[in-house]
């Protein structure tokens, strides 16, 4: 009767185990490797690098794909295992009461309803994202024509809570600009879809009018005037650039934000500075925002801090 009972529990095991045994390899596989690629290898860089357009938003997609990754995993398991945990406990004759084949169904029927609805907030989030990293990266390489003129030209600046996308340092002054990547609407009339209306007070798209952008870009700015003065000793005015990658801008009046569309930005230069800034003001500011981005580890880069030389 005992050596029944201990086979029946071993069939449990040997049931919950072969979900088990595939991870735990995978785990102690990839463990291994990078302990034995720092005991071989380290990395040739050996300082922190600059963060590039859309360094945030490229890490908040990459903790939503990792996440949608693990939610298609778990659908995918755990009605497995609910269903693997029933077959096991009628094996060893624990289901002689009851109906728990009910509960398990539910238990699956509502963890299915559960992961589905999460996925779908996920992948609607990661659309969202890949737009916003698609209008920083275009706004970044337009930005950074820039430099061939001799302005220096930084990407996704961290502040204090947030980030500003774009900072551009030149003598003609020192802009803090926000990128949006709204998505168009599809349709034959693409002309009208692809056209935003500014007023001087509020953006106006096909279909809704917003000013929440250009609010948001000027205290960005603001924020980066004051930082700005602290850090060089000296007063500084950051001007807030607002701008809309894929879209066309037609300009109907004029306030303190400048907005854009992506391709017009190689005039940024170009219109009547706030500030001009000094050739020794600009070098002191591009430093010291060079210090504030320099943030980026090497992926490759050992963690013990001997290899950081």
């Amino acid at each position: 009767m005992i050596s029944a009972l201990a086979a029946q529990v071993a069939v449990v095991f040997a049931v919950l185990a072969t979900f088990f045994v595939g991870p735990g390899i995978a785990i102690i596989f990839l463990l291994l490797r990078k302990k034995r690629r720092k005991a071989r290898r380290r990395s040739p860089i050996g300082i922190d690098l600059l963060r590039s357009p859309g360094h945030t938003i490229r890490e908040q997609l990459e903790g939503a794909t990792n996440d949608l990754t693990w939610d298609i995993v778990f659908l995918c398991v755990m009605p497995l295992i609910a269903l693997s945990m029933y077959l096991a406990q009628a094996r060893v004759a624990l289901a002689e009461k009851g109906h728990p084949e009910i509960i398990y169904g539910l238990f699956a029927v509502c963890f299915i309803v559960w992961m589905v609805r999460k996925m779908m907030k996920t992948g609607e989030r990661l659309d969202n994202l890949r737009a916003g990293f698609d209008a920083e990266l275009a706004v970044g390489q337009e930005l950074d024509q820039l430099m061939r003129t001799g302005a220096a030209v930084f990407h996704d600046f961290p502040a204090e809570g947030f980030n500003i996308d774009h900072v551009v340092v030149s003598r003609q002054g020192l802009y803090a600009v926000e990128t949006k990547g709204y998505t168009k609407l599809i349709g034959d009339n693409g002309k009208v879809n692809a056209r935003v209306v500014f007023d001087g007070h509020v953006l106006k798209f096909p279909t809704w009018t917003t000013s929440e952008p250009l609010e948001q870009a000027e205290r960005q700015a603001k924020w980066l005037s004051k930082w700005a003065t602290s850090a060089v000793g000296g007063m500084v005015v950051a001007t807030p650039v607002l701008a809309l990658p894929g879209w066309f801008v037609e300009q109907k009046g004029r306030s303190a934000v400048r907005v854009y569309s992506g391709r017009a930005l190689g005039s940024l230069l170009k219109t009547p500075p706030v500030q001009p800034l000094s050739e020794e003001d600009m070098q002191r500011i591009a430093h010291q925002v060079e210090q504030r981005c320099r943030t980026v580890v090497p992926t490759y880069r050992s963690e013990d801090k001997n290899d950081a030389k």
